[in-house]
């Protein structure tokens, strides 16, 4: 398998081009959000890509397409990713599993039926709610839930997915005899060990909350000190012990970061009103994981009370933490040491479309090393080599896999 890996890079870094005009913001970055125009070429061109090849493709009713070889109605391996991108993200980032999947696909022939899958707003950057498009079709979001989610332009996720002619209520996925998926690791494990691959056991999932601290908002050099209710200032205390809190819990790989800061009115001589933040928790240890999010919600409330300011905490999505099949994942462990690809297990800190197929199929997900473990920005960067490795482990497990 691996004589023709020169030509395996081609292929793929070939199709990488073909898509890299899409989305592009000319600094290479791409903009590529879910549920938009830009998704919907990405979509388009990947499908034009397994046109070239021979095979065919469908969406389903929440706008999810599949890629497939016509081989039968029967239980299929699902090899599968997502084609959206943060703002001003990589072009690797979820591409890459797709592409991989369109490579074992062009690889296997006819012998195992195989579907590739493109899922919808994996990327939560736009609405705060990720994996939205294998959510839906796994069961694990549904059409209420979606009236409530806005974007900051106070959108609907519900109207942006209708407004496009997809159901916010599909039909659940089936047919699935195990779920497969690769993708760049986003951190710097792999780089640091040097080593081309891992195998995932384990992916953390996040819990996210809208924290607003309310003060009274005063001329900055009128107001003495001393009379002050500050609400940037209470939430620069809560925003370093957010960090405390994690890092008191990083055995399960907790993780807590204030991504978003709205201050309000966010000028030189006005002491802030009002200050929302976005917070993002992570683990993959749930009770872990949970605990860290009871001491933020407290520690909100005590500092609140500590500088005379009014707090709220809204909590926007939860999920919880998975583990992926240790079963197949030893099969692809094997494939790997069959092929002398040097890897090791490891747990994901970011969540994927694969989550969401842990408590219905076998599932199993492979990781390469992204340069620096930089991801979501336009520095994001893998090398197509690590991926067409990836992609052999996947076909060497798919050819000699024992029913």
């Amino acid at each position: 398998m691996q004589e023709n890996k020169r030509d395996d890079i081609e292929l793929l870094d070939g199709w990488f081009r073909a898509l890299d005009g899409i989305g592009a913001n000319g600094d290479g970055s791409f903009t590529r959000p879910g549920y938009t125009d830009t998704e919907d070429a990405m979509i388009g061109a990947v499908a034009d890509l397994a046109r070239e090849r021979g095979f065919r493709h469908y969406a389903d009713e929440a706008g999810n397409t599949f890629v497939h070889n016509g081989t039968g109605e029967g239980e299929y391996t699902l090899v599968a990713s997502h084609l959206d991108s943060v703002i001003r993200g990589g072009k690797f980032d979820g591409v890459a599993g797709v592409l991989a999947g369109l490579f074992v696909l062009t690889k296997i022939g006819e012998s195992v039926p195989v579907k590739v899958g493109i899922f919808r707003m994996e990327e939560s950057s736009t609405f705060g709610v990720a994996t939205v498009g294998s959510s839906l079709v796994t069961g694990r979001l549904n059409g209420e839930k979606l009236k409530s989610i806005r974007n900051n332009s106070g959108e609907t996720l519900y109207g942006r997915i209708t407004g496009r002619g997809h159901s916010a209520s599909p039909q659940k996925i089936g047919g699935l005899k195990e779920y497969l998926e690769l993708h760049i690791e986003q951190g710097r494990v792999l780089e640091a060990k040097k080593l081309p691959l891992g195998i995932v056991d384990s992916i953390a999932a996040p819990v996210r909350l809208w924290v607003t601290f309310t003060g009274r908002q005063d001329h900055s050099g009128a107001t003495p000190m001393e009379l002050r209710n500050d609400a940037l200032a209470g939430a620069a205390v809560f925003i370093t012990d957010v960090e405390r809190f994690a890092l008191s819990g990083s055995r399960h790989a907790n993780v807590a970061t204030v991504g978003v800061v709205k201050n309000s009115p966010n000028a030189f001589n006005v002491i802030p009103g009002e200050v929302a933040l976005g917070v993002d928790i992570r683990g993959t240890d749930r009770e872990s994981r949970n605990r860290v999010v009871r001491n933020i919600r407290r520690r909100a409330a005590d500092i609140a009370g500590e500088r005379s300011l009014a707090c709220s905490v809204n909590e926007i999505s939860k999920s919880d933490p998975v583990k992926l099949d240790a079963g197949l994942g030893k099969k692809l462990s094997d494939s790997a040491a069959r092929l002398g690809i040097p890897h090791m297990t490891m747990p994901s800190g970011a969540g994927h479309d694969a989550m969401n197929f842990a408590g219905i199929c076998p599932t199993g997900m492979l990781f390469v090393p992204c340069r620096d473990g930089i991801s979501h920005n336009r520095h994001e960067s893998a090398e197509i080599g690590n991926i067409v490795g990836g992609c052999h482990v996947l076909l060497e497990y798919l050819t000699h896999r024992k029913e």
